[in-house]
């Protein structure tokens, strides 16, 4: 399989582009680079995943976390043919690069598409969409997600992991 067909980066895509959920972006390609390359912090993987952590941190305007990702993210996406298959690389490029310009001028949050141009991409992300179409969250609650959300499984797995260590 195709690594932009796996159906974790098949989610990220619904995520980001329908859903503009950035939180689950990361959620979701974290998942998917911990089965992928675990603790290779040069994967292309990670590139997606900072380009997803900028869109959230930019929404909060947080922006020197948003400006370190997007950078990250740039560099990692431009060298990465395998990652950006079926995808407007050097679009994607100059969106993010859009995207630093607006961060370090501090202009307000603008979100934008990943450009899919592979038609069996784009094919397989409206299929998934048709399956799950996308839900629409109070964007209040899709800007501070992070701290909005159910953490008791979070707080429960930091539990067990203490009680083991000692």
């Amino acid at each position: 399989m195709h690594p932009l067909r796996h159906p974790l980066f098949i989610r990220f895509l619904v995520h980001f582009n329908f859903e503009q959920d950035y939180f689950e972006c990361h959620e979701v390609g974290e998942e998917y680079w911990k089965m992928t390359a675990p603790k290779n912090k040069t994967h292309p993987l990670t590139g997606w995943i900072q380009l997803a952590v900028g869109m959230y941190h930019w929404r909060r305007s947080n922006y020197p976390g948003a400006l370190r990702s997007f950078i990250r993210a740039k560099d990692k996406l431009s060298g990465s043919d395998e990652w950006t298959e079926g995808i407007d690389r050097e679009r994607l490029i100059r969106l993010t690069a859009a995207a630093i310009d607006a961060v370090t001028a501090r202009e307000p949050f603008a979100a934008f598409e990943i450009p899919i141009t592979g038609r069996q991409l784009q094919e397989t992300l409206h299929h998934q969409l048709k399956q799950t179409p996308p839900v629409h969250e109070d964007p209040y609650f899709l800007m501070h997600k992070h701290r909005l959300r159910d953490r008791t499984s979070i707080i429960q797995l930091r539990e067990q992991k203490k009680r083991r260590n000692l």
